[in-house]
């Protein structure tokens, strides 16, 4: 491994560093019939867009504003969904929820580069970045190049692709088109009025088109934000304006997320996956291990929202199919499953509790519980 990292530093030094095409694969879209086309670099490639990145991160980490919350340090999608909180409860729940067409394989890559060439002046950088850009994909045996894109799958993708839309970020006017939360291609306006709504949605087709860019016509709507009306879902939550259950408090209404039907049925199928026939030879031991993991990931990016009942799904979900696996390893009846995990076993074999641990937003209150997160806009 250290000489093959000598030999790419020595490429670089040299000016002779070449990258290879990316392989094209297609991935399902979670939720649609769709395919994601993603562009996979060769390992010496990945490395190398690993630390351009990594230089060029702390170039623009002064440069982006609190608008955009994507593939940026010390930010995260709960940060972005905090924005949301805060402002429904100010009152602004007009809604514009938008996402960019094909934003990766779109960007022009020549207005891309004198993007980065306002802030980036070394040639040998702004060179290694043509050379990135312009290696190509392959696709069934072909080598294609195109002029436009930032091939979405390498580690510095996100990175360029918020470098241009940063350009949409500097001229958005908040006072006169809501507030925009942008993650990278998604993007989401909170708006007083249904004029402003309207107004925003004008103008943040005007301002993409000048970037040769274009709302997504399918997922781009505009919607309000009120009890018994219909929900948003960004950023794998679905979002509604409810009133609060418990009678004290029942005069509170406020913006409550929890996991899209789309994030229900992944983790569904995920602990499906962990318990089919075909891995009865496992140890039932090795089986709780992988559920437990997969449902420390899940719960633990779901948890922060009104998401117990969903959780609590999820795991009744887990134990119904560790039930059943146990039986088919035994070749007996499920019910003779569901006595081993639910009877015969004092802790459910070790399936971790989902009870407990959800933390519900609260506007103007950092979701972390630290003065720097959430509610605060970092720079």
């Amino acid at each position: 491994m250290s000489r093959f990292l000598d030999e790419l530093a020595a490429d670089l030094k040299a000016g002779t560093y070449r990258p290879l095409p990316a392989r094209r694969v297609l991935i399902d879209k979670r939720g649609s019939a769709g395919k994601r086309p993603l562009s996979i670099p060769g390992v010496g490639d990945r490395v190398v867009q690993g630390a351009v990145k990594i230089v060029l991160e702390s170039v623009y980490a002064a440069d982006f504003l609190p608008c955009s919350f994507g593939f940026r340090p010390e930010r995260s999608v709960h940060d972005a969904l905090q924005v949301l909180v805060d402002e429904a409860w100010r009152g602004r729940r007009w809604v514009v929820e938008t996402d960019i067409a094909d934003c990766f394989e779109a960007i022009p890559k020549d207005r891309l580069m004198r993007a980065v060439e306002e802030r980036v002046c070394d040639q040998s950088m702004l060179k290694l970045l043509r050379s990135v850009l312009g290696a190509g994909v392959m696709a069934d045996g072909m080598v294609r190049r195109s002029v436009t894109g930032t091939p979405q799958g390498g580690p510095l993708s996100p990175l360029l692709c918020n470098v241009y839309l940063h350009r949409l970020d500097r001229v958005w006017d908040v006072r006169e088109h809501g507030v925009l939360v942008r993650y990278c291609d998604d993007a989401v306006v909170m708006c007083s009025s249904r004029e402003q709504a309207e107004r925003a949605l004008a103008a943040l087709t005007v301002i993409l088109a000048d970037l040769g860019l274009e709302p997504k016509a399918a997922k781009t709507r505009i919607l309000h934000l009120h009890e018994g009306g219909e929900g948003l879902e960004f950023l794998g939550f679905e979002h509604r304006w409810v009133r609060a259950s418990n009678p004290k408090f029942r005069h509170l209404q406020f913006l409550a997320r929890w996991p899209t039907r789309q994030a229900m049925q992944h983790a569904r199928d995920r602990i499906c996956e962990l318990t089919m026939r075909r891995r009865v030879l496992l140890p039932v031991e090795v089986v709780v291990r992988e559920i437990n993991r997969f449902l420390r990931g899940w719960a633990g990016f779901y948890k922060y929202g009104n998401s117990a009942t969903h959780l609590i799904q999820i795991r009744w979900y887990a134990l119904m199919r560790l039930a059943r696996f146990v039986a088919k390893r035994h070749g007996r009846r499920p019910a003779f499953g569901r006595w081993v995990v639910g009877v015969a076993s004092p802790n459910q074999l070790g399936l971790i509790s989902l009870t407990g641990i959800v933390v519900a937003p609260r506007p103007n209150r950092p979701w972390r519980g630290t003065p720097n997160a959430g509610g605060e806009r970092r720079r």
